[in-house]
């Protein structure tokens, strides 16, 4: 059933928020990042394959440790997203954001009447009637994210168009996407890429729009923190649990020793 989103609750009174990007679609995997304390997670279903019903429950697994649901579409149409939606994510992640008029279409199917035309549909969301249907359209409007993810050199010449036109929550950046964009694949400390990055903050912080940068070590969080960044993604579950295999075994093994 639709809860406050305290994601966007805490980044309206200033707080810092914290995720990851998880691509293993295993619910006890995603309660592990709840009970780790972030604040949110991403879920996966552009890279990943992943049904609706195995989505449905990686969103009730977030749902019992108080843990915000965030949804990757697998693209920004209008079907994925109200599937998302409608399993109870309470934002949506639009990939390859280029221009405004991506936006347009993501908000005008994310959110009801005034905002968008969401198709009704009643479900888990509202809690299978528990909320009025009316005070339901107005509180999923007023919670849901919408959540660009800017990965492409066309989105980061149009960020100004695409955050200046209302209905945007957050932005995200991918780096990877980004720098092959850019003509240097996987290169995602390149000028270039690097360029972009801050090209996007500075849109979103002149427009008021939270922005929320990967990032994976303590120097790039720091530097992030100082230029006023609130909204952070720490990562990918998958990365981290690959890189902890290969340290505990270089730790204990006798080839580590």
């Amino acid at each position: 059933m639709l809860r406050v989103n305290k994601v966007r609750a805490k980044l309206a009174a200033g707080e810092r928020v914290y995720g990851l990007f998880s691509v293993i679609p295993e619910p006890v995997l995603v309660e592990m990042i709840g009970c780790a304390g972030y604040d949110f997670v991403v879920l996966d279903s552009e890279h990943t394959l992943v049904d609706p019903q195995q989505l449905e429950n990686l969103i009730r697994a977030a749902e019992a440790v108080d843990l915000t649901p965030f949804v990757r579409v697998p693209v920004a149409a209008p079907g994925a997203i109200l599937r998302a939606l409608d399993a109870g994510a309470m934002g949506v992640v639009l990939p390859h954001v280029r221009s405004r008029s991506d936006v347009d279409e993501a908000i005008r199917a994310a959110r009801y009447h005034p905002e968008g035309m969401r198709s009704l549909g009643g479900g888990r969301v509202p809690g299978f009637g528990a909320i009025d249907g009316t005070a339901y359209l107005a509180r999923a409007n007023a919670e849901i994210m919408v959540i660009p993810l800017i990965e492409d050199a066309e989105g980061v010449a149009a960020i100004d168009d695409i955050v200046a036109g209302g209905g945007v929550d957050l932005v995200m950046p991918g780096p990877a996407d980004l720098s092959q964009s850019y003509g240097v694949p996987w290169q995602v400390r390149h000028p270039l890429v690097q360029d972009a990055l801050k090209q996007l903050h500075t849109a979103c912080a002149g427009h008021g729009v939270p922005y929320c940068p990967i990032t994976r070590n303590r120097d790039s969080h720091r530097r992030w923190l100082e230029a006023g960044v609130t909204a952070f993604v720490l990562g990918e579950e998958r990365d981290l649990a690959a890189t902890a295999f290969r340290q505990h075994l270089a730790t204990l093994s006798p080839r580590g020793l």
